[in-house]
């Protein structure tokens, strides 16, 4: 039987590693690549690195203690890339299939689209063509607009047409590999996933879905493998306070009997 997947997100806003709410507000948390060498060797599953910076502007501000300060954001995928032992989903200002193949000759195993995909939905059905429908993750941001979960692009500003169960039907029909499903609403909130929306897509589609957003205790993690068909499991925010926190989320899950990876004591 397939693992479930136990996944770190990490948010990059013009060269700064941020923790995000709401699709909205960031608090700065220091070096990105000092936290994928963390989460790696804390036995992460995959990591998705998501580059939610509106402008080309790259700068950490810091060139003390031996801190590089990459200039492009290919630049910082080269950089994690060398920092990393677990397979990377990329994402952010991907616009065209040159785009894709750049990340993954830097070492990316997958690219997470967006914006793209809405503006042109055969995108989709190019991208996974060209480059294989495991390597294709299409990130589905969701709101709650008057009791109805209303699809939004460009980084949470944009309304799209599609309700949420159209649009995920859509994506895995031209190819999609696997969504990354985001609540605007739980962003950064702590309180747990939105177990319904997290129903309403997994129960729908035949691909793999990844829950994200409002993880604020393992027990969420517990709640979402336990009551929706997600393959997996993702959060940002939480792991950055939390010394070893994958191992020890890990091994909530796996005392619990959930059928993920046995923890790697070895690397702890």
């Amino acid at each position: 039987m397939k693992k479930k997947r136990l996944i770190p997100v990490l948010l990059l806003k013009n060269g700064c590693l941020v923790k995000s709410k709401g699709f909205s507000r960031y608090q700065n948390l220091g070096n990105l690549s000092t936290a994928v060498k963390r989460l790696s060797e804390w036995d992460s599953d995959e990591l998705i690195f998501l580059d939610i910076s509106t402008d080309d502007v790259y700068d950490i501000r810091r060139d003390d203690q031996g801190y590089t300060n990459p200039q492009s954001f290919l630049e910082i995928i080269d950089d994690v890339a060398k920092v990393t032992f677990m397979p990377v989903t990329i994402g952010g200002k991907i616009r065209s299939l040159v785009d894709i193949e750049k990340r993954l000759v830097l070492g990316a195993d997958k690219v997470s689209i967006n914006s793209i995909a809405v503006v042109d939905k055969t995108f989709i059905k190019q991208a996974a063509q060209e480059f294989g429908s495991q390597c294709i993750v299409v990130s589905i941001d969701v709101k709650n607009v008057d009791g109805k979960y209303t699809i939004f692009s460009d980084g949470g500003e944009t309304p799209v047409q599609y309700n949420v169960i159209e649009w995920s039907t859509i994506v895995e029909d031209l190819g999609a590999g696997e969504i990354l499903l985001n609540s605007i609403d739980r962003d950064g909130m702590g309180n747990g996933y939105d177990m319904a929306l997290l129903k309403l897509v997994s129960e729908n589609v035949n691909i793999p879905v990844i829950a994200c957003g409002g993880v604020g205790d393992w027990r969420h993690f517990e709640e979402a493998l336990e009551g929706t068909a997600v393959d997996a499991v993702a959060a940002a925010n939480i792991f950055h306070f939390v010394d070893q926190s994958v191992f020890l989320a890990k091994k909530y899950l796996y005392d619990k009997g959930f059928n993920v990876r046995n923890p790697d004591l070895i690397n702890i």
